[in-house]
């Protein structure tokens, strides 16, 4: 039978009326940024579910990377940080240039686009009533790197615990080297080191924290220093990235190199601690490092 001669008599068993085609389906508008996908299951999850388990997936207990300010919450107890010298801020003394933008604007854009002024906060707080002398970085602030006005925070905060016998913790992550500020930024390595090796001398607890990412010059001079060095769970932590080390070498690494569980097995760390935990496994640290 030919297609223009079928013809329906009576009623049809299928309801046609109001179709319109698919273009007059209105589609469900679906706010964004509900859902994520963690990059170490691949797994969509729901946001809020990952907020309110301390931005940790709840499938697979990948540990999401946290902004400083709530770094700071996480750690203190509520409205007991008070920020110390966050009037220090980066110069531009090179006229450094990159990619047709100077580094005083590009420096001030990422000031507004974190509301932070530079890669670390430092302050006094209380960690579950323990006065302590605590800095945190934020590697959404270029990576992480360590400029000139990073080390002269640290630097003072260091001399600060000095001063008042205060218990030190540094929450570490970051990608380098400050590459706009050149020597200057390399300094810091210098500076932040021997102010800690006055604190040591004054019998000062320094406890380093290692979140994901950790490498370069920060790993190698001031997060490398502390008399216990914790780490979040997989955290990458090395002087130089795995890629790297691998095209130099021209060799396969070990599986979970430069996570933060190889380096536990090999001794460079001393604990791993969830993020659930590390508010009350600092307190008790400094508990038990005060007693002895």
């Amino acid at each position: 039978m030919a297609e223009a001669d079928i013809q329906f008599s009576g009623s049809s068993p299928y309801d046609f009326s109001g179709f319109n085609g698919p273009k007059a389906q209105k589609k469900r508008d679906v706010p964004d940024g509900l859902w994520l996908r963690c990059p170490n299951c691949e797994v969509m999850v729901y946001r809020k579910a990952v907020m309110e388990n301390q931005e940790i997936c709840p499938d697979c207990d990948h540990h999401f990377r946290l902004s400083g300010r709530a770094r700071i919450e996480q750690l203190s107890d509520p409205g007991s940080f008070e920020e110390l010298f966050g009037e220090v801020k980066a110069a531009d003394p090179l006229n450094f240039v990159w990619q047709g933008k100077d580094y005083s604007t590009y420096y001030k854009d990422y000031s507004e686009r974190t509301e932070t002024s530079d890669s670390i906060q430092t302050g006094i707080a209380y960690i579950k009533g323990r006065r302590t002398a605590l800095g945190v970085m934020d590697s959404a602030f270029i990576m992480g790197s360590m400029g000139s006005a990073t080390g002269e925070r640290i630097a003072r905060l260091v001399e600060k615990a000095t001063e008042e016998s205060l218990p030190l913790i540094l929450v570490c992550t970051s990608g380098g080297a400050r590459m706009q500020e050149s020597i200057l930024s390399l300094m810091q390595m210098g500076k932040t080191a021997a102010a800690l090796a006055r604190f040591n001398d004054a019998g000062g607890l320094y406890i380093a924290v290692f979140i994901d990412p950790l490498t370069a010059g920060v790993l190698a001079s001031f997060a490398s220093l502390a008399d216990i060095v914790v780490a979040e769970p997989k955290a990458l932590i090395g002087f130089t990235g795995p890629r790297v080390i691998a095209n130099t070498i021209k060799a396969e690494l070990p599986e979970g190199f430069q996570r933060a569980e190889f380096l536990l097995d090999h001794g460079f760390i001393d604990m791993i601690i969830h993020r659930k935990d590390l508010r009350s496994e600092l307190a008790r640290l400094i508990d038990y490092c005060s007693t002895k």
